[in-house]
């Protein structure tokens, strides 16, 4: 079935969009603290298009990610009774339960791993306000673990170029539909 390729070509056209670094900005935003969808589904896709101005991106998505995360713990510190509903109603509270067992467990390091945990980032973001992590630690914390997360990404996006593209391109289906499984195998684990 090739239900990942015409979605990749509406990213690819996307990500030539003149407003494309405001909306990937807004995107990861929105995911560090209410938003299910990542922000990597933008910044690779920018990041094969453009590669000249892949780090670029990279530091749109973090400056996002960051500021949305402040949002998350904001959230967590003064309106958490109000969200927990949508937490449970959304499929989060089990992420919400681990990453709290991650901070009790690593203090100010999960907010490092998170940036590259399959648990949703919004999660640590809203749990860290909950717990009344220590603010400024907690933003550098989210910068590093981000940024390298988003670093990572559109510098490999940025190195495979053309190729790479190709290669997405040829074999797109087939990763979606891995990473689909991935993803629902991943689920599984954490849900038992």
């Amino acid at each position: 079935m090739r239900w990942f390729s015409p979605l990749y070509e509406r990213a690819m056209r996307w990500a030539a969009h003149p407003h494309a670094p405001r909306y990937l900005f807004a995107l990861a935003f929105a995911e560090a603290s209410f938003f299910p969808l990542p922000p990597d589904v933008m910044l690779a896709p920018m990041a094969l298009a453009t590669p000249k101005r892949a780090w670029r991106f990279a530091l749109v998505a973090t400056a996002g990610s960051v500021l949305g995360g402040v949002l998350g713990y904001v959230i967590g510190h003064f309106a958490f009774e109000a969200v927990a509903p949508l937490i449970h109603q959304w499929g989060y509270w089990e992420g919400y339960q681990e990453a709290v067992r991650w901070f009790e467990r690593w203090g100010i390091w999960a907010v490092f791993l998170a940036g590259f945990s399959p648990i949703p980032y919004k999660v640590f973001t809203i749990g860290a306000g909950v717990v009344a992590m220590d603010f400024v630690p907690f933003v550098l914390a989210s910068f590093i673990g981000r940024g390298g997360r988003f670093f990572l990404v559109a510098g490999l996006m940025a190195w495979g170029g053309e190729r790479m593209e190709n290669l997405l391109r040829r074999y797109i289906d087939r990763i979606g539909w891995l990473l689909v499984i991935l993803v629902l195998g991943v689920y599984l684990l954490f849900r038992h």
